[in-house]
């Protein structure tokens, strides 16, 4: 499951959530419910959240030390490659 960061506009933190990639809730409570995140008093379910950019794990055949790419980019698939 991807890990995002949010920033709780109501205290200036940012927390570290893992949730689905169709979930883009736009309260603390919202963010809450749908991952069992732990309650924190200090902060008030109507307070919005601000989902930060972060870099995601992309890997790349040079960092593998592979220089070819995959067998379906290549054509080798016979059509098969989704």
């Amino acid at each position: 499951m991807p890990t995002y960061d949010y920033r709780c506009e109501a205290n200036g933190q940012v927390y570290e959530v893992q949730h689905p990639m169709a979930l883009s809730p736009k309260t603390w409570g919202e963010l809450r419910a749908a991952c069992s995140l732990a309650e924190d008093a200090s902060i008030p379910d109507a307070a919005p959240v601000t989902k930060l950019l972060g870099a995601s794990g992309v890997v790349s055949s040079r960092a593998l030390k592979n220089p070819e790419p995959p067998a379906c980019a290549r054509g080798g698939c016979a059509g098969n490659c989704v």
